[in-house]
């Protein structure tokens, strides 16, 4: 007979722990008593998955990594109850001076039968959303191999005593040839050529994402705040999913990591940075935003005065401010989604 949990809900009859890895992953399974009753391999393949995990459904835990979306979508479509778990949460695993595939497994698999929110259950994005985000994180991919080849052209050129232009433009390698001396041409004709290729890679995936935010309504509403554009929009709605999935826009902040860390105990309560958890891309745009916002450009708002006053008293307020406007920027965009609402400069006043 299945035991009762202490809510009153059955226990599964058995508990399945991944640990996934890069082409293999290990499995073990434990009873209702936690004892292992099976251990395995399986491939990171459909095939595999269906093999090894077909059959009467189970609760399966693993933890968030570069597979976990679309395994975790296979286990669902096989009729599982599948927990993805946050990692960052997992200290008992990550940190255990005994850390081995098949030790990891079947303490997921235990955590699991005790408490689903002992493994601190993180939601992955539909495969649609998955997809659209991947145009996004493509862009960022070619927008930083761009750096660096500007980068390295810079640093060669300034030892010949010359001074590539300073815009960076989609004809920079182009206007940078013309203004080099005979004997560097050679060597960076073609690091240049990259240099304008990659440009118009950008402008493609510019167009991309422009043509993906008409099919999000929302977006509009998210890039009527000064400062926040086309790009940020939809890499907020991409990156949350759903605007449901938090019920206080306040938790967004902490789920992109703008929110300070906590070490309290006892009465010893130190100040510390923020806790950089959930996606960094998403993070530095928001930053960057806050940057427009309290910048020369920046237009007068109730946001951009609040930002303003905190950056009072030297270098590290300035800072303190800017993550403290991302901060806002975060909640904001979120409401503005939940809401169906446009921005308001001065909300009180209207």
């Amino acid at each position: 007979m299945k035991k009762p949990s202490k809510t009153g809900k059955r226990m599964p009859v058995e508990t399945v722990g991944i640990d996934l890895g890069d082409k293999m992953s290990r499995y073990c399974v434990v009873n209702q008593d936690g004892e292992v009753v099976e251990e395995g391999n399986f491939r990171n393949q459909l095939s595999s998955l269906e093999a090894h995990f077909s059959g009467e459904p189970r609760r399966i835990a693993l933890e968030a990594g570069a597979q976990s979306a679309w395994i975790s979508r296979e286990l669902k479509g096989l009729g599982h109850d599948v927990i993805v778990a946050n990692a960052r949460e997992l200290k008992w695993i990550t940190a255990s001076d005994t850390k081995n595939d098949p030790a990891d497994a079947r303490k997921l698999a235990l955590l699991a039968r005790a408490d689903v929110q002992l493994l601190a259950p993180v939601e992955h994005r539909t495969a649609e959303q998955q997809a659209e985000l991947a145009v996004i994180r493509a862009r960022d991919a070619i927008l930083r191999t761009r750096t660096l080849l500007i980068n390295s052209a810079r640093g060669i050129a300034k030892g010949f005593g010359v001074r590539l232009p300073k815009s960076i433009t989609a004809t920079f390698g182009q206007r940078a040839l013309v203004d080099l001396p005979v004997m560097l041409r050679t060597a960076l004709c073609g690091l240049l050529q990259q240099i304008d290729a990659l440009s118009q890679q950008i402008r493609n995936y510019d167009q991309q994402v422009s043509a993906l935010a008409e099919q999000h309504a929302e977006v509009k509403r998210l890039e009527s705040i000064p400062g926040v554009g086309r790009l940020t929009a939809m890499t907020f709605v991409l990156t949350l999913g759903r605007a449901e999935r938090f019920v206080h826009s306040r938790d967004v902040a902490g789920f992109l990591g703008l929110r300070p860390k906590q070490r309290q105990s006892g009465a010893r309560d130190p100040q510390l940075g923020i806790s950089k958890s959930g996606d960094p891309y998403l993070r530095k745009l928001l930053v960057q935003c806050a940057h427009h916002v309290l910048g020369h450009w920046g237009k007068d708002s109730a946001l951009r005065r609040w930002g303003l006053a905190k950056s009072e008293g030297g270098k590290k307020a300035t800072l303190r401010a800017i993550v403290a406007v991302a901060r806002k920027l975060s909640v904001l965009l979120h409401r503005l989604w939940v809401s169906g609402e446009f921005y308001k400069p001065f909300p009180q006043m209207v």
